[in-house]
């Protein structure tokens, strides 16, 4: 294989107590479980590797780590190097409502210390798990309580670490996973250049880069009135959405549910037009557009002319193409006055 296309390995470690709910969080993202399923999960006995394919030069090597004593306490003593060697991203989950938090968190502590001594350069992420067990009213606050003790303890990596509320019965799940993605993807900031130029060149309110298979977000331009959007969990929830129709695709079809995908999907009203589409083999685009038929049907012609430019990118680590060519702009459209309905 070229070295271009040769994919990029990220290892990752999930921890934490056993019981947080770590396995059911992975199968959820990565192997299409819906969280009514999780139940026939099993306790993870020791180490659990998964190697995940992801934007196509993008490979997750994935440590779901089993957390009971007597494991957590090999991983310190007899195969600190192995484990904690070579890490990019430490994923740590605390239960919300485990009795023994004092004692999590020295947990916490002995695994960064180790971290900090084979993998400096990592990044953290701590979700606080379970939230939808906690009363609604009192979220925000013990969240933000648990986050400053557990930041007390991260060491060096201190104000680094970053904290999200998660649940695997609401979109919260996909806003963590989201943020962990987007920090693994080795050109995310190239592809939002891209994506940038192409929301200019479709006159686009918004557009959403989803992976195909986990329907995770990777990026979004937003632009415009759309930057005053109430619903800022927008992108969460057309995840979830996504994710409950290919189940249901599968289930129809008698498919797995990794495998099921649609082609297009439209919605067009008096006030947007919106269409969800193939940008490449692994991802999908999501683009909110004004309410003129011209402006959509251009929109889907730029679109597939640039599906090539999006596909090389992806497949290795170049610098961006320029977008040069396209179709007749909507500004030219509009000059000579066609298309408003």
């Amino acid at each position: 294989m070229s070295s271009s296309k040769r994919l990029k390995q990220r290892k990752v470690l999930l921890m934490g107590k056993s019981g947080a709910g770590k396995s059911s969080m992975r199968s959820i993202v990565f192997s299409n479980y819906v969280a009514k399923d999780v139940r026939r999960l099993g306790a993870t006995i020791d180490v659990e590797h998964s190697n995940i394919k992801f934007m196509g030069n993008l490979m997750l090597n994935l440590w779901d780590c089993g957390g009971q004593d007597g494991f957590v306490e090999n991983y310190l003593l007899h195969s600190r190097s192995h484990v904690f060697g070579g890490v990019a991203v430490l994923i740590f989950v605390f239960d919300i409502e485990s009795r023994e938090f004092a004692a999590d968190v020295i947990n916490y502590g002995n695994i960064i210390r180790a971290l900090e001594e084979c993998s400096p350069n990592a990044k953290v992420f701590c979700l606080i798990h379970k939230m939808d067990l906690v009363q609604s009213g009192f979220r925000h606050s013990l969240f933000e309580q648990r986050a400053e003790h557990i930041r007390a303890a991260s060491e060096s990596f201190g104000e680094a670490v970053e904290f999200f509320p998660t649940s695997i019965w609401d979109q919260s799940l996909y806003k963590a996973w989201t943020q962990i993605i987007y920090f693994l993807i080795p050109n995310a900031q190239t592809i939002e250049s891209m994506l940038q130029d192409l929301a200019e060149v479709i006159h686009a309110r918004e557009i959403i880069l989803y992976e195909r298979t986990t329907c995770l977000m990777v990026t979004h331009i937003t632009k415009g009135t759309e930057l005053q959007n109430p619903f800022t969990d927008r992108f969460e929830r057309i995840s979830s959405i996504l994710k409950t129709h290919k189940h249901s695709m599968a289930k129809h079809m008698g498919v797995p549910a990794g495998s099921a995908n649609f082609a297009e999907l439209q919605i067009k009203t008096g006030r947007f037009m919106f269409f969800i589409t193939r940008l490449t083999e692994n991802t999908n685009l999501a683009v909110s557009l004004p309410p003129y038929e011209y402006i959509f049907n251009s929109a889907r012609v730029n679109i597939s002319l640039m599906r090539p430019r999006f596909a090389e990118l992806e497949l290795s680590n170049k610098k961006r193409p320029d977008i040069g060519s396209r179709t007749e702009s909507n500004d030219d459209s509009r000059e000579r006055g066609e298309g408003a309905n």
